[in-house]
C-alpha cells in the first residue's frame, strides 16, 4: 500500500465523484481507478459503493477513511520532521582530529566556540584513531569540513596540507615535552641527557603517527644526543601518556596532556626547557568547499585569533 493511494481514497471520498478527485489529484481518470482497486484488493473489501450517485462509501470505506485520513496525516508531519532533521544535519559542520586534541583542545575551545557563536558541528569518532595521511584524504574528498591537527614543518602530513587546495589558522601554540614518572621520593625517575653506561628507558612513538618525524629531526639536532633505549612504541600520545605514568620510561608528549599531572605531582619534566619542542595547532579546511557554515565559523575564528579573543 502507498501513501499516495490514502490521498487518493481521501479525495474520492471528499468529492464522491471519480473525475473530481482525479482532478484534485492531478492524475487521469483511469489511474484514480485503478489505484482505488489496488487499494481495495490490498484490503481485500469494496470500499466505494459505485452503484450510488454520487458514489458513497461502504461502511468499511467509513471506517477506512478514519484510518487512512489518520495514517496520511502521520505521514505528512513524519516527512515534515524529517526534512527539517535533514536540514539540521546539512547545516551542522563535521570535524576530524586526533585523540590528543579531542581530549584538550577540541572540548575546551573549539567546542564551546562553536556552541557560543550557535554553529552546530559534529566530531567524526573515527578520526581520533587515524594517521596523518587519513586526515589529507578526508578532507580532499569531503568526508570533513574541517581538520585540526598538530603542524610542524617536519611532519608528512603538514607538506601534505600546505598546499592551494587547503587553507589553514593557527589556533594554538603547542610544546612538546619530555616528562616522565616520579620515585617514591617525588623526584623524576629519569632525567635527559642520560648516560652512555645508563640510557635512559624511552616511549616512542610509531613511524606513521604524527610526532615520529618531529621528534627524530629534532633529536638529530641536538650537540648531545640523548642516551636511549626504545621500550615501546605508540601512535597516539595518549597511549605514550599512560605507558610513562606507570613508570615503564620517560617520553615526549604534547603539553596540554600532561598538564593536570604536572600540576598534581604524578608526572614531572625530565629535562632542561632545551628539551622542549615548539609546535603549532592548526585547523585546515578545503578551499573548495561551500558549506554554508564555513566561511561563518571561518571569519569569526579569524577575528577572534586577530583580537587574541580565541578562548577568552
Amino acid at each position: 500500500m502507498e501513501v499516495r493511494w490514502l490521498d487518493d481514497f481521501i479525495a474520492l471520498a471528499k468529492t464522491r465523484h471519480f473525475s473530481r478527485a482525479a482532478d484534485e489529484r492531478n492524475v487521469t481518470q483511469p489511474t484514480l481507478s485503478r489505484r482505488i482497486k489496488l487499494l481495495e484488493e490490498e484490503m481485500g473489501t469494496t470500499l466505494i459503493d459505485r452503484n450510488s450517485l454520487p458514489l458513497s462509501l461502504t461502511p468499511a470505506g467509513e471506517v477506512f477513511l478514519a484510518g487512512a485520513e489518520q495514517m496520511s496525516r502521520i505521514a505528512r508531519e513524519t516527512k515534515v520532521r524529517c526534512g527539517e532533521i535533514r536540514e539540521q544535519e546539512s547545516n551542522r559542520l563535521t570535524f576530524a582530529t586526533t585523540q590528543t586534541l579531542y581530549l584538550t583542545l577540541y572540548r575546551s575551545l573549539m567546542l564551546p566556540f562553536c556552541e557560543r557563536h550557535q554553529l552546530p558541528i559534529d566530531l567524526n569518532l573515527k578520526s581520533t584513531s587515524w594517521v596523518g595521511a587519513d586526515f589529507v584524504g578526508a578532507l580532499a574528498q569531503g568526508e570533513c569540513d574541517l581538520v585540526l591537527c598538530f603542524w610542524h614543518p617536519t611532519m608528512t602530513v603538514a607538506r601534505e596540507l600546505d598546499d592551494e587546495r587547503f587553507e589553514s589558522l593557527v589556533i594554538a601554540e603547542e610544546k612538546l615535552i619530555p616528562v616522565t614518572a616520579n620515585d617514591e621520593d617525588g623526584r623524576p625517575l629519569y632525567v635527559l641527557p642520560g648516560l652512555k653506561t645508563q640510557p635512559l628507558p624511552y616511549i616512542g612513538y610509531y613511524e606513521n603517527s604524527f610526532m615520529r618525524a618531529v621528534l627524530d629531526h629534532f633529536l638529530q639536532k641536538q650537540p648531545e644526543p640523548p642516551q636511549l633505549v626504545t621500550m615501546n612504541e605508540n601512535v597516539h600520545s595518549v597511549s605514550v601518556k599512560a605507558m610513562i605514568k606507570e613508570g615503564f620510561g620517560f617520553g615526549w608528549v604534547p603539553q596540554r596532556l600532561v598538564k593536570s599531572s604536572l600540576e598534581h605531582g604524578s608526572l614531572s619534566i625530565a629535562g632542561s626547557d632545551d628539551w622542549q619542542v615548539p609546535l603549532q595547532i592548526r585547523l585546515y579546511r578545503n578551499r573548495q568547499n561551500t558549506h554554508p557554515n564555513l566561511r561563518q565559523l571561518w571569519n569569526q575564528l579569524e577575528e577572534a585569533i586577530n583580537n587574541n579573543t580565541f578562548g577568552a
